[in-house]
């Protein structure tokens, strides 16, 4: 965890959150900012900076991501089509420096 990360913070339930899933290595979260009428938040629970940070040992969490996404999607009252959205690094537009995937679904995007 770091201190000043705040989804670290709701990892730890520090904050409050709308979870929608949780795994021993990933939470998911509605995002408070919705950019569609299905947008959460994926999540490894390990504080990982971005994209640039994972380590060889973080591979397993990655493969976990695109699993809940998966498991998201067919957990709908409608299995849909989805997008997953990421940014890695500040020119990039990452704005929470802790990975996170965006999950968007719903109307078209």
């Amino acid at each position: 965890m770091t201190v000043d990360c705040i989804f670290c913070k709701i990892i730890n339930k520090q904050i409050p959150a709308t979870i929608v899933a949780e795994s021993e290595s990933i939470i998911v979260f509605k995002d408070i900012a919705p950019q569609a009428s299905i947008h959460y938040l994926i999540i490894p629970k390990k504080h990982i900076r971005d994209i640039q940070s994972l380590a060889p040992a973080d591979y397993t969490i990655a493969a976990d991501i695109i699993f809940m996404a998966q498991q998201l999607s067919q957990s709908l009252p409608e299995p849909q089509d989805f997008r997953l959205k990421i940014s890695s690094g500040a020119t990039a537009g990452q704005e929470v420096f802790h990975i996170h995937f965006h999950f968007l679904a719903g109307k078209r995007l």
